[in-house]
């Protein structure tokens, strides 16, 4: 059981101004001494980054469609551990979840499953009178879902801000704050939302700071403190990480080694000097759950970042490597121009190694890249294009792999504006069952390679397996 101070950021609808209003928050709490644990709920790589800043502590995903409800709020409070309070953004309105799936993985769901109060950020620009009905609708739409309070943003001036607290008067909803309009904070975008962190290091520094001096000036700190405090006792534990492993060794075998790299026993059964794990960062390799690295590191496994853009060659000693996803099509030409690394990865798969690589680490694995050389281990070429492909997936395992025997189902999510041709290989990673029954991905030697992004929180069996390839490797 928890008391953990903690407090829900949703909005009606996108745009409404969630990302300022929570990292803002984050920041400005942050300043005030406390520990901060930020959130975000939904699969979302990039605001974490932002909150990672605002906070000093590694920002976290709750996701309810990839992990399931049972494992949001050991997450939260594994992420939440030693804090003094946890702010959770939400993601799209309040209501939105998973298509076709009622609830699922909305902010409203997860505010349920963690029973903390929700802030609603309303974009007010467009009304006045009309803010009453709209709260009104949010506040009852579900009895299980508590709206604490709201704050109005982009309010115009001080009458415009007289209307709508009078407007407010008789909702039950108390006003916690009011964001003027403003420039702009400079959080630039593309194709698929900000730009990370890790690509404008200085200027993310200085627009969370900008979302902090905002939110501090406009919004009742002491108030949300309160209400977050006011949040009660969370029942269960903590997600652990040498438990969930243990875990998945007792219910699940590896079998004998198949001959595709894959030895049998667990990661802590092996003597001899821990694997090292390559884990490919830095500008272009962005998307990454603190998970994977957690389950790894507990796996046995010696967990070293480097970066695609920068090192020349892959860390020494490397036995295994994970690409994740990011935007490699953004920096095709500099990951091209980095023969040296292009040749040390290309070398290791041939040579069997477990290499694990989702979206963009698949395109980086691809013969080209927009006409870019690539490293060439997939018989595959990329390219981007103008059609964004979204959306969770169910998935099932075609064939065993360094990351999963045959049959494993997993969810995953997809997101991203390129086409790889052909989609699949000969041995395809994944079968997708929604929203078209298709296969996708390639399994060759060790390699591993997908458009899914999956958080292994949600099957740990997945890092104990690669972490064992890498032994056997």
């Amino acid at each position: 059981m928890s008391s953990m101070p903690r407090l829900v950021v949703a909005a009606p609808s996108s745009g409404s101004g969630k990302t300022t209003v929570a990292t803002g928050l984050m920041a400005a709490f942050a300043a005030r001494g406390l520990a901060v644990s930020p959130h975000k709920v939904g699969p979302d790589y990039i605001d974490p980054g932002y909150h990672a800043l605002a906070t000093g502590r590694v920002g976290r995903n709750l996701d309810a469609y990839l992990c399931g409800p049972g494992l949001v709020a050991p997450l939260f409070l594994h992420g939440a551990r030693g804090c003094d309070l946890a702010v959770v953004e939400g993601v799209m309105g309040l209501y939105d979840g998973a298509a076709g799936e009622g609830e699922l993985a909305s902010t409203a769901h997860v505010a349920k499953l963690l029973r903390a109060p929700v802030v609603l950020v309303v974009d007010a620009s467009s009304q006045s009178r009309s803010v009453a009905a709209l709260v009104h609708g949010f506040a009852s739409w579900d009895p299980q879902v508590r709206i604490g309070g709201v704050i109005l943003n982009k309010v115009g001036s001080d009458r415009h801000e007289w209307l709508l607290r009078e407007a407010l008067e008789s909702s039950g909803v108390p006003v916690l704050g009011v964001v003027r309009r403003a420039a702009r904070v400079d959080t630039p975008s593309r194709h698929l939302g900000l730009v990370p962190v890790a690509e404008r290091h200085s200027g993310a520094v200085d627009a969370v700071a900008a979302m902090a001096a905002q939110i501090s000036a406009g919004c009742d700190l002491d108030a949300l403190l309160a209400l977050a405090r006011g949040a009660g006792p969370l029942p269960g534990a903590a997600w652990d990480v040498a438990a969930e492993l243990a875990s998945a060794q007792r219910g699940s075998g590896t079998g004998r080694d198949d001959g595709a790299g894959r030895p049998t026993g667990s990661a802590g059964s092996a003597g001899g000097r821990a694997p090292v794990v390559a884990v490919a960062g830095g500008a272009a390799f962005t998307f990454s759950y603190a998970e994977h690295t957690e389950l790894l590191t507990a796996a046995g496994a010696e967990v070293v970042t480097f970066d695609p853009l920068r090192d020349e060659r892959l860390p020494e000693g490397t036995s295994g490597l994970v690409i994740g996803g990011g935007f490699p099509e953004v920096y095709a030409a500099e990951l091209s121009a980095n023969e040296g690394l292009r040749k040390s990865v290309a070398e290791l798969a041939l040579s069997g190694a477990p290499v694990a690589a989702e979206c963009a680490g698949m395109l980086y694995l691809c013969r080209e890249l927009d006409g870019q050389p690539m490293c060439g281990v997939l018989d595959a070429t990329a390219r981007m294009s103008e059609r964004l492909t979204l959306g969770y997936r169910d998935a099932v395992a075609v064939g065993d792999s360094v990351l999963a025997v045959a049959g494993t189902r997993m969810r995953g999510h997809e997101f991203h504006r390129t086409v790889v041709e052909p989609g699949a290989g000969p041995a395809p990673a994944w079968g997708v069952r929604t929203p078209a029954r298709r296969v996708e991905g390639f399994v060759w030697r060790g390699v591993h390679a997908s458009y899914l992004h999956t958080h292994w929180a949600s099957e740990p069996a997945v890092a104990r397996r690669f972490v064992e390839s890498c032994r056997g490797s």
